[in-house]
């Protein structure tokens, strides 16, 4: 019981202590970390620009090479045919 009872006692502190801590007003002093709406926008502009510029360089290099690209029944029996090779690599030799 004197266990449950010191548990409680710590949970209901930290508790206290927790909103003690979060519910002090913050100092005037403090400058402000949000960035002026020049920044903002300074920043922004730079973002787009940034932005356009790759969309530039994604348009000018297409994503697929140039080469024929098999069909994806062919593609599958190739990928499947080299799975069963390793595996034949892989197995024991019953041989011995």
């Amino acid at each position: 019981m004197r266990r449950l009872t010191a548990w409680i006692g710590g949970v209901a502190a930290g508790v206290v202590a927790y909103r003690f801590w979060h519910r002090r007003p913050q100092a005037a002093a403090e400058p402000s970390l949000e960035p002026t709406t020049e920044e903002q926008d300074d920043r922004a502009d730079e973002l787009r620009a940034k932005l356009a510029e790759s969309r530039v360089e994604d348009e000018r290099s297409p994503a697929e090479p140039d080469e024929p690209s098999e069909a994806v029944d062919e593609r599958r029996q190739r990928v499947h045919e080299e799975g069963r090779a390793a595996l034949d690599e892989m197995k024991p030799d019953e041989s011995a």
